[in-house]
């Protein structure tokens, strides 16, 4: 994956994770949301969600481990816009069991950065 292409490998989501650089879109907070998820950073998760529809705590369940992300579909969310979303299917194993989750999550940008709104779940 290529940074020229707006991509977030998990390098660079450890980067956007760990010096708290803003992603340049929304599919980059997209795949650092999802990389902190599978490292179980709450803190990250919590910090890159609209206050608005924030969680006071969020609750990640230590035996669900995430495989591996698929991006199925991008709208908007470059450095142009202000709203975004990206449809995935993110697949993961819990209780010895495997499963995925299919959502498109809605990004916005609040105070210059773009932040996790709210999904829909596909399936």
């Amino acid at each position: 994956m290529s940074a020229a292409a707006g991509r977030t490998g998990p390098a660079g989501a450890a980067r956007l994770r760990g010096a708290g650089a803003p992603a340049a879109t929304c599919e980059a907070l997209m795949r650092s949301r999802y990389a902190a998820f599978a490292v179980r950073d709450a803190g990250y998760l919590l910090r890159t969600w609209h206050p608005d529809h924030r969680p006071a705590v969020l609750d990640l369940d230590p035996d669900q481990r995430w495989q591996r992300l698929e991006i199925l579909e991008t709208t908007e969310g470059s450095a142009f816009h202000t709203t975004g979303t990206v449809t995935f299917r993110a697949h993961y194993t819990a209780g010895g069991r495997a499963g995925s989750l299919h959502e498109k999550s809605r990004f916005v940008r609040h105070e210059g950065a773009w932040v996790y709104e709210s999904a829909v779940f596909a399936d």
